[in-house]
């Protein structure tokens, strides 16, 4: 196995915007992605980079990647680091790219003193969630994640009285 990871540099951003439509492609997402190389060049390597990215490469051609950032334990009084989204090109597959993608980020983890590594993962993708749990990986059942975007977010802000 002729794996790399290397971090990310601006230079990336189209490749990881093609990553990222083809992750929506699979995911049946396509038609929600808005993201430009603009917009991940600003949020990503900008003044304030809001999440990393890693490049995973197979002799030095780019098979997949993963974007994470930090998010925090209020019971562990730690950060964590939360994996937002993790790809391996097709014909990749099977070759345990993405499960040395995912020992990188667990290393990565330790090495910053995180207390845990999430994700989620769509209930249909019955692959993806054997796999996670071949792992060690638990489904938290018990949480339903929540998101407020669009025109919901921006009447809520308008409710701020500060």
């Amino acid at each position: 196995m002729q794996l790399s990871i290397r971090k990310a540099s601006v230079n990336d951003c189209p490749l990881i915007l093609s990553f990222i439509r083809e992750l929506a492609d699979y995911e049946k997402l396509l038609h929600e992605v808005i993201a430009d190389v603009a917009g991940l060049e600003e949020s990503l390597f900008g003044d304030r980079p809001y999440a990393e990215v890693v490049i995973a490469e197979h002799e030095t051609q780019a098979v997949g990647f993963a974007l994470f950032f930090h998010n925090y334990s209020t019971f562990l009084a730690r950060p964590g680091l939360y994996l937002e989204d993790l790809y391996i090109q097709p014909a990749m597959r099977g070759k345990g790219f993405g499960k040395q993608l995912l020992a990188y980020l667990a290393k990565l983890a330790i090495e910053r003193d995180c207390g845990r590594l999430e994700w989620w993962v769509l209930d249909w993708n019955e692959p993806a969630k054997n796999f996670y749990q071949s792992l060690g990986a638990e489904p938290m059942e018990d949480w339903t994640v929540n998101r407020i975007t669009g025109d919901a977010l921006t009447d809520l802000a308008k409710q701020s009285v500060i």
